[in-house]
């Protein structure tokens, strides 16, 4: 797991008629970190109440944010415009790193002498498509697609 914040002071925010978005923190720091909702998992505390695998949410162009809930809210005793310490980590996401990987997961699947035999320039191809993704949900899908057509 990635730490995105340790023990960082945030303020609770509170923007009614915004569904489960009512009240939400803006993770300082989190502009950068690629992926799309639903792939960006975290865990860690709020006011020492620990969570596991909330959803960072994206926003075009600025800090990512993560939804409080009632559970949330009851359990610390926080409401909009309160103060809380949050330490959170990024999930790890499993993510195939380098060729080593990407060759292992051949050889798993019992093709590695089917990818080898192939040109290498066509072996490139699909290994920097693959390594291209930006999270594992990406990489699988390209992953799988290898397989079928190297069976």
């Amino acid at each position: 797991m990635k730490t995105i914040l340790k023990n960082e002071k945030l303020i609770l925010r509170h923007e009614p008629g915004k569904g489960a978005w009512t009240y939400h923190l803006v993770v300082p720091g989190t502009k950068d970190i690629r992926g799309s909702w639903g792939e960006m998992k975290v865990s860690g505390t709020i006011d020492g109440y620990e969570f596991k695998d909330l959803n960072l949410a994206p926003v075009t162009n600025a800090d990512k944010m993560i939804s409080v809930n009632g559970t949330i809210r009851k359990a610390i005793n926080k409401g909009g415009g309160d103060e809380v310490v949050v330490t959170m980590y990024k999930n790890s996401d499993n993510k195939v790193c380098s060729k080593d990987q990407l060759l292992d997961c051949f050889d798993d699947a019992g093709l590695l002498k089917e990818f080898k035999a192939l040109p290498n320039d066509e072996q490139e191809e699909i290994i920097n498509t693959i390594l291209s993704q930006p999270n594992e949900s990406r990489q699988e899908q390209k992953i799988v697609a290898a397989i079928k057509k190297l069976s």
